[in-house]
């Protein structure tokens, strides 16, 4: 199928407004998506004709919207490829998603003196989590370090995994460098010492075809916001083996099989970690949203945004004292940079006035800004909807500020 972005960009009202009086060239993505109007006639068909509580209820509205909600949970199943729905816990988000984890994991299964691997490019919410659970269980916090081209040194790995080792949390794509790390191969390493592994799919999920069986993760998160679904929801997958081991994150509503003074016995899998009311709104639409990056062919939406990656470092790196962060042979679509001794705050405020909008900041990863020797980048991210016009927009806008100063 041909991939058409103007037709695409037609779903996406936003992306006709003018900022400061031009057209609007949205590059911040990977720090949330737009969303199409399928998503947002979604919630709010719902809200307008479907609004009950989801669960337990007799009536038809209440029976309407668990039926939707729970549909909502095997479009997410099918489409990691989850062997069965009762691993597919929804949550707020990624961060939620691994605070429930954390907690989870750590009241069950980490003692003083166990230890918990993170790689060295994590986004501080796969990494504050385990900092909290290691400090009130007298756990240790390692880190797998990497390469100066910003990637996994997966030797180094090795050298980590060891029978104190309780989990490896990795992210499948840098927030930051763009790496796609070898997460499949970090499974493998850990799997051989059986050693459980989180991944962190924030940013791969919206980019590439996921599979979780093939990947053989223990555990998976991601957010709807970062793919083009709504806020405040998001998605923890777990083996079902692991799960029922865990025990709950929170109490309350819905988690509940039976409550006494004296005992409370749990929900079967997956409500055992869905206390209270849950957005069943969000997730009818972030299960829309799925539907929608499906219907265009995650394939498709690949090849167009690596496609639009290349020409994009192809064009920046022509630029006089451009200085990309990251080389790693396998990246995705950000591109994190600094252009000289502009300070990358002056920077991005100076293209958002010329109605660019990108991020700019230490990206909530301090330790890599740390490792590469800087304060924090400017950061272009790219997403389904973007093109090489809007790119060409970018290298001007750096251009003409680089001879500003």
């Amino acid at each position: 199928m041909m991939y058409d972005v103007n037709r695409v960009r037609e779903d996406f009202p936003i992306l006709s407004r003018e900022i400061y009086g031009r057209p609007l060239v949205y590059l911040d993505n990977g720090a949330t998506t737009q969303k199409p109007r399928q998503v947002v006639e979604a919630m709010v068909d719902e809200y307008y004709n479907v609004n009950a509580n989801v669960h337990r209820g007799v009536h038809f509205l209440s029976q309407q919207a668990t039926d939707l909600h729970e549909a909502s949970r095997e479009t997410v199943r099918r489409f990691i490829n989850a062997r069965s729905t009762s691993e597919i816990l929804f949550t707020r988000g990624t961060t939620e998603s691994i605070n429930l984890l954390a907690f989870s994991f750590g009241e069950a299964m980490v003692k003083e003196g166990d230890e918990v691997v993170v790689s060295a490019m994590e986004h501080h919410s796969n990494i504050v989590p385990w900092q909290m659970m290691c400090e009130r269980k007298g756990a240790q916090l390692r880190v797998i370090p990497i390469t100066d081209e910003g990637e996994l040194q997966l030797e180094a790995l090795e050298g980590l995994l060891h029978e104190r080792t309780r989990i490896v949390c990795c992210t499948q794509v840098s927030n930051v460098l763009g790496t796609v790390n070898p997460v499949k191969e970090v499974v493998r390493r850990a799997h051989e010492r059986n050693i459980p592994v989180l991944i962190d799919g924030a940013q791969s999920v919206p980019h590439m075809k996921v599979d979780v069986q093939d990947l053989d993760c223990d555990f998976f998160a991601f957010s709807g916001h970062k793919v083009y679904g709504p806020t405040g929801v998001g998605v923890l997958y777990g083996k079902e083996e692991w799960l029922e081991k865990l025990p709950p994150y929170q109490g309350g509503g819905e988690m509940i099989k039976n409550v006494s003074f004296e005992k409370t016995t749990y929900n079967e899998l997956p409500y055992k970690f869905e206390a209270g009311t849950p957005d069943y709104v969000a997730t009818h639409a972030l299960a829309t949203a799925l539907d929608y990056v499906s219907g265009l062919g995650m394939e498709n939406i690949e090849a167009h945004e690596q496609e639009l990656t290349r020409y994009a470092l192809e064009r920046m790196q022509q630029i006089e004292g451009m200085h990309i962060f990251g080389d790693a042979k396998e990246r995705d679509a950000v591109i994190s940079f600094q252009v000289g001794d502009i300070h990358h705050l002056d920077m991005g405020t100076l293209l958002d006035r010329l109605g660019i909008a990108v991020r700019t900041g230490h990206h909530c990863a301090e330790p890599l800004m740390r490792r590469l020797g800087i304060e924090g980048t400017v950061r272009a991210s790219f997403g389904l909807y973007n093109t090489k016009a809007e790119v060409d927009a970018l290298v001007e806008g750096i251009e003409r500020i680089r001879r500003m100063f």
